[in-house]
């Protein structure tokens, strides 16, 4: 299935209905007076998160949606029918957006969560309403308001504990492949990865978090080259980033102190709250590195970045360095867990 993450549609809320013009004529009542009823409400529009929902493919091919229209009032003082909410299911993780305004209207982050994104119109009234001592027969009646009407912009972030980034070909998708059941299509060249792959890492006591990997970055992502600006809005919802650093390039031009240092500012680019997100160097194929240049090969990167966080040494093919990994960054969910955990009871 193609792997969609943003699309538009247009919602449109249903009308009120119209309150009735109506006077009661009964036998031997000569003067019932007026009876006409309101009409009903509109229909809402809803989005809501489902967990069946994976994409939002669904959306490339039905954009208009409509919600039911209020039923007229009717004699005898009888109001209308309200009209029937319409609720659209989207992937969890969804943001919707106000296409005219560029105003973030909600965020569906849970399996239910329920949103409404379109107001129905309020029904009109019917002539009994505007009876009164000076005004018996009166022949007024109002028309139900407009349901509202919006183009929306559906844009889905995937929700995933760690995010793998990396210039193509830096070795994610191995990667991911051989620490979860994802099966990503692996090659020997660059942009294998069409749109993200998420896996589930599983430990040995059942622990578990959730892994995404994202096509590959170049210069510029941010500002649109590659593939990579339509996902890196992935990567703002994981806890932490796992950068992958090819240590054996089939490019020997390729330096991967400059694959650190260009990746880093197109996060920066991005945003200022991706490029301050927690990160960790995973320096990956080490099984191609001769053993005894390895530990200075590594060591000459780690100066030339001046780089301060946790540094790994993996292969994603062989496994090498893996299960260590993999066991850290358990912990280190676990432990912020525990800060959310205290931070909730203290505010309580």
């Amino acid at each position: 299935m193609k792997f969609v993450d943003e699309a538009k549609i247009k919602v449109n809320a249903g009308n009120g209905g119209n309150g009735c013009l109506s006077f009661r004529r009964e036998k031997y009542i000569p003067f019932g007076g007026p009876d006409g009823g309101d009409g009903g409400d509109g229909g809402d529009i809803y989005l809501e998160a489902d967990d069946q929902v994976n994409t939002l493919i669904d959306f490339r091919y039905t954009r208009n949606f409509a919600a039911e229209r209020g039923e007229n009032g009717r004699s005898r003082m009888c109001s209308g029918a309200r009209g029937e909410d319409f609720v659209i299911k989207v992937p969890v993780g969804t943001e919707a957006w106000d296409e005219n305004t560029d105003e973030l209207l909600g965020d569906l982050t849970n399996t239910g969560d329920r949103m409404m994104v379109a107001k129905g119109g309020w029904h009109g009234l019917g002539n009994t309403r505007y009876k009164s001592s000076i005004n018996r027969a009166p022949r007024k009646t109002t028309d139900g308001s407009p349901g509202e009407a919006r183009t929306l912009r559906l844009e889905m972030k995937l929700l995933a504990d760690i995010g793998l980034l990396g210039l193509p070909n830096a070795g994610k998708s191995t990667f991911i492949s051989q620490v979860s059941a994802a099966q990503p299509k692996v090659a020997d060249y660059p942009f294998t990865t069409l749109y993200p792959n998420l896996g589930v890492v599983t430990m040995k006591d059942v622990r578990s978090f959730v892994i995404a990997d994202v096509p590959g970055l170049v210069e510029g992502a941010a500002d649109g080259a590659g593939l990579g600006i339509q996902f890196l809005r992935h990567l703002t919802r994981t806890r932490l980033l796992l950068h992958m650093v090819d240590m054996a390039p089939a490019d020997v031009k390729q330096d991967p102190v400059e694959s650190v240092e260009t990746i880093n500012r197109e996060l920066e680019n991005y945003s200022d709250a991706l490029g301050s997100q927690d990160q960790w160097l995973v320096l990956n194929k080490m099984d191609l590195v001769p053993e005894d240049i390895r530990e200075e090969l590594c060591q000459e990167v780690l100066d030339r970045l001046n780089w301060q966080g946790k540094v790994f040494r993996v292969s994603g093919q062989s496994g090498e360095g893996c299960d260590e990994l993999c066991a850290q960054i358990m912990d280190y969910l676990d432990d912020l867990k525990e800060q959310e955990q205290l931070k909730n009871e203290q505010a309580e």
